[in-house]
């Protein structure tokens, strides 16, 4: 069996793995008697992340200098101004809603959190992809836009390029319906070409050579492709992370209440995406990727707790 990256799936259950679901959750173990969730060894798995999340393989990360790969990787995301304002946020014990209304706050829900960072571990560890390139790498070293995608890997192998989307709510329904509108607004020709305008130039200014075949990819996204010919190429995978009452309801994942509970939970969202997905087209390949914690503002308030420790380590 091919090693995973983060080795992943130590901490995350991966019970659903289908051509357009895939579903995953975080356990529960025990000490001296109490039974608990595993925050902790996930808290302590998206960490690891945060380098390669940070820079891809645009910066060579080893032993020797790993410790100051992870603090220049935590300051840099806090350069991004939506993650600092959603720190402050969390850090005065306040947390952003699923239905703010403000254009500010929405940009905070949708920019400020960690929901790309999940994406990028999920793709990594259970699709087999790599990193076309870190948007907040090229952030910092080109001053330019970032692209809109939250994710945007490839599968060498396959010669599948993954363009993804993420969101972090508190109400899963609320989640899918956000990105079913992303999958509206992002998967127009005027959208793509924009987009792959910023990330094909991008690729080219990198000077890591880490990229295999790098040709074909800017080939690929060239605003003279065909968007027939594309999305033959194309795989489109959404994640939902949202809390799930079931989680706080039961302390153990073997138990059979637990997994019709969750099995019928991650289905009937499912269901809803399929009920509500009007599709443009007919050959986008969507994976919904479904992720039920044990609380979305709990995962965001430790996270930050941990990113902000790490960039002063």
């Amino acid at each position: 069996m091919q090693k995973s990256p983060f080795g992943a799936n130590r901490v995350i259950i991966e019970p659903i793995s289908e051509a357009s679901l895939k579903t995953y959750f975080v356990g529960f173990d025990s000490d001296k008697g109490v039974r608990y969730y595993r925050w902790e060894q996930l808290v302590n798995l998206l960490q690891s992340v945060i380098p390669e999340f940070a820079f891809a393989h645009h910066v060579a990360i080893n032993k020797l200098n790993a410790v100051d790969r992870v603090r220049e990787a935590a300051r840099s995301i806090y350069k991004i101004k939506e993650f600092d304002d959603v720190r402050k946020i969390y850090e005065s014990g306040g947390s952003i809603t699923d239905d703010e209304k403000s254009r500010k706050a929405k940009k905070l829900l949708e920019r400020g959190e960690f929901g790309e960072l999940i994406l990028h571990l999920l793709l990594r560890d259970y699709c087999k992809t790599i990193p076309l390139l870190s948007k907040i790498y090229f952030k910092d070293s080109l001053g330019s836009a970032v692209h809109g995608f939250d994710a945007v890997h490839i599968e060498p192998a396959t010669r599948t390029l993954w363009l993804g989307e993420s969101k972090l709510y508190v109400d899963g329904k609320k989640g899918i319906k956000a990105l079913i509108e992303d999958i509206k607004n992002h998967f127009s020709m005027d959208y793509l070409h924009d987009e792959f305008s910023i990330i094909t130039r991008k690729v080219e200014v990198d000077t890591t050579n880490f990229i295999k075949d790098r040709d074909y990819w800017l080939n690929l996204m060239d605003e003279r492709t065909k968007l027939d010919d594309l999305f033959k190429s194309v795989k489109i995978p959404l994640l939902c992370t949202y809390t799930s009452d079931n989680f706080s309801k039961y302390d153990d994942e073997n138990l059979k209440e637990f997994i019709n509970d969750y099995q019928a939970e991650v289905r009937s969202l499912k269901q809803q995406f399929e009920d509500n997905y009007k599709p443009t087209r007919n050959d986008l390949d969507i994976i919904l990727l479904l992720f039920p914690v044990k609380s979305k503002n709990e995962l965001v308030q430790r996270m930050h707790r941990k990113l902000y420790y790490l960039q002063n380590i």
